[in-house]
């Protein structure tokens, strides 16, 4: 069972992903119960078209699931994530619609309820596309807490929606309503954004909620210089591909080899499909998965496995994902398989794969990050 969330809309069961032993955090947050009461408060008018975005963990879509929402997401986590509690529940799949972030919902929306998303990229894209899908009289409600709501947020939504009326701060967490400015005139979407490779012909596409938009991040320039050179592998896993650009170097360095590009973001996996494309037109293939993690992977199927661990999930911070990778990695791996991982120094990932690899060799160091190679025996 997960742990229950009551509200004047009903009491229900809800569990994170992915799943923990003795999860002491919940699937949702202040800023989720607040939008409930108000909307309990105000009412739900009937046949209602309601759109939520960035449901973490699927509170919102569960709670309000009896309205049959269209829930948007670019995680596939959150997506099943939402599924599981549904059926924790006993609630029926299809009282919930879910699309991904490059997806959009019918027109004619009643109600658009916006979780505030950690890269606020991700929301300005969301606004312009859903803009134009509004009525009239939709009532826009984004909600988040205190501590990660930004002034910027503010300023989105008055430039692509309209008016902004803030509420009063409730257990750390604030409503934001916006009304639709019918005489608003939206500028051009920004996104996806381009970005010329250096020291190469390469032009880099990256969706809204793909980390590092505008260059090539400090972390990647640097495995890039210090990646696997073993002409026998044959099987290459961009775990955790972002836009794929590792994924994509790989594929040069190995032109015999079959690249596969991981992400839970529906953005990072359609930016690394582009990007492959691009590299190689038709004379390339390669495989794109959005999952957690290596879930869906076949074990003992893959030569080596480069991956650059997230160390939060949202806004919290923690080494869970990095130790699922580095668990699923050495299960996909075949024997004299390598595991070859960036991350900052400070997170000390060399203790947990020493410990599960039975050996760590540092490939490569400087101020700020560490590059390790752990080998299947």
């Amino acid at each position: 069972m997960g742990l229950e969330l009551s509200s004047p809309l009903g009491s229900f069961q809800l569990k994170r992903l992915p799943f923990r032993k003795n999860e002491l955090l919940r699937a949702w947050d202040a800023a989720d119960e607040y939008l409930l009461n108000h909307l309990a408060a105000a009412g739900i008018a009937a046949h209602a078209n309601i759109v939520i975005l960035n449901d973490s963990f699927g509170a919102l879509a569960v709670v309000l699931s009896a309205y049959r929402p269209t829930a948007i997401s670019d995680s596939w986590l959150s997506q099943q994530a939402t599924r599981n509690n549904l059926a924790l529940n006993g609630i029926a799949d299809e009282q919930v619609r879910l699309l991904d972030s490059l997806s959009l919902p019918e027109t004619g929306i009643d109600y658009l309820l916006i979780k505030i998303p950690k890269t606020l990229a991700l929301l300005e894209y969301q606004l312009h596309r859903l803009r134009p899908l509004l009525k009239a009289d939709c009532l826009v409600i984004a909600t988040g807490m205190v501590k990660t709501l930004p002034p910027s947020a503010w300023k989105l939504l008055e430039r692509l929606i309209g008016p902004t009326q803030p509420s009063l701060a409730v257990k750390k967490a604030r409503l934001i309503f916006a009304s639709v400015d019918q005489n608003l005139q939206l500028p051009e979407n920004p996104y996806p954004t381009r970005y010329q490779l250096e020291n190469s012909d390469l032009s880099i596409c990256n969706h809204a909620n793909v980390f590092s938009r505008d260059s090539l991040d400090i972390g990647t320039r640097f495995l890039l210089e210090h990646l696997p050179q073993n002409p026998e592998y044959r099987n290459f896993i961009d775990l955790g591909c972002g836009n794929g650009i590792v994924g994509v170097m790989l594929a040069k360095q190995n032109p015999k080899a079959q690249i596969g590009f991981i992400d839970e973001s529906f953005m990072a996996i359609a930016s690394a499909r582009e990007n492959f494309s691009a590299a190689f037109s038709d004379t390339r293939q390669a495989d794109f998965l959005v999952a957690d993690c290596l879930s869906d992977y076949p074990e003992k199927s893959a030569d080596c496995i480069v991956c650059n661990p997230p160390f939060h999930q949202q806004h919290t911070i923690g080494d869970h994902i990095a130790w699922q990778m580095f668990q699923q990695a050495h299960k996909v791996l075949r024997k004299g398989g390598e595991l070859r991982v960036i991350g900052n120094r400070h997170l000390n990932y060399h203790l947990a794969l020493k410990k599960l690899f039975g050996n760590c060799r540092q490939v490569a160091a400087n101020a700020k990050f560490v590059i390790f190679s752990c080998v299947k025996s």
